[in-house]
């Protein structure tokens, strides 16, 4: 098990930027996928981008690719997601989630539908 702890978000105007990070509890030397995910009001949960902390490229959904960078801190342990060229339709309340994986590349952990350890939400509303 591991603990996740968001901050971050808050709000912004379309074409802002917003910076959310996650702090994990546990040894730097485990290898996790550790992804974002966002739900927005009446919608399901989707995912925003992934990792796998052991290396490799990162995963990033359609809707957000090229405006949001997914990236892990100096000390393996932060998982920070910068959003550039925010979008009213990124409106959601975004949470991180990690899962320790020994293996693994940045599309598997997107991929990933049992993630067991999720940070507490941390609420982005962008305004036009």
């Amino acid at each position: 098990q591991v603990q996740l702890v968001q901050s971050g978000g808050g709000s912004a105007q379309a074409g802002g930027s917003l910076r959310l990070s996650c702090a994990a509890s546990g040894s730097a030397s485990t290898t996790y996928c550790m992804a974002w995910f966002r739900q927005a009001p009446g919608k399901e949960r989707e995912g925003v981008a992934s990792i796998w902390t052991g290396g490799g490229s990162a995963a990033y959904a359609a809707s957000v690719k090229g405006r949001f960078t997914i990236s892990q801190g100096n000390d393996k342990n932060t998982l920070d997601l910068l959003m550039n060229s925010l979008k009213p339709e990124d409106t959601a309340t975004y949470y991180c989630a990690a899962e320790i994986r020994t293996a693994g590349s940045g599309t598997y952990c997107y991929g990933l539908k049992d993630y067991n350890n999720w940070g507490q939400g941390t609420q982005v509303t962008v305004s036009s």
